[in-house]
């Protein structure tokens, strides 16, 4: 019975990084959307945003965040030293998943484009553009892209195993 809370938990571990790449999609194309936007309710053109990620420190067999500690022994003369040839190392619990910690707004600093007709262009012609480079956004949505596709591979692939252990018990 193990194995199939192992597949389970294989599959949550599946759809939280579904879940991120999808959070991570519409930022971009927030972004792509907003390429021109020059006005903002705050004021000024629109700032990129991106997803920061980290790792969901919840056992994905409970759903309680645990640590445990990991003991590490020197089992060389050649290692190097520390103050004790054993020590203790913390980790998360094995089988996490992942979450989007934070939508940060991107601190590189706007374009300045001359166009002295535009209706948000600064007394010596030149319009504030949002700082968005289309090719890196075009970039990181591809990588989302397949990160989304390969976390749907690894579900679907642990539900089929699922499936096979199901038929012949």
């Amino acid at each position: 019975m193990s194995e199939i809370n192992g597949m389970f938990s294989a599959m949550r571990i599946s759809a939280s990084g579904m879940r991120a790449q999808r959070i991570k999609q519409s930022v971009i194309t927030s972004n792509l959307a907003n390429v021109e936007t020059t006005r903002t309710p705050e004021g000024g053109p629109y700032k990129r945003e991106f997803v920061v990620f980290e790792a969901d420190g919840r056992d994905t067999m409970t759903g309680h965040r645990e640590e445990k500690a990991l003991s590490i022994a020197k089992t060389n003369a050649s290692h190097i030293q520390t103050p004790s040839s054993r020590y203790s190392l913390y980790s998360l619990e094995a089988g996490q998943g992942v979450k989007v910690a934070e939508i940060r707004k991107d601190s590189r600093e706007e374009k300045l484009q001359y166009n002295p007709s535009h209706p948000d262009a600064n007394e010596d012609g030149y319009v504030a553009l949002p700082n968005i480079n289309v090719v890196e956004e075009m970039t990181d949505m591809i990588n989302a892209t397949r990160a989304y596709e390969a976390n749907v591979t690894a579900f679907n692939a642990t539900k089929q195993m699922m499936m096979q252990i199901f038929q012949t018990n």
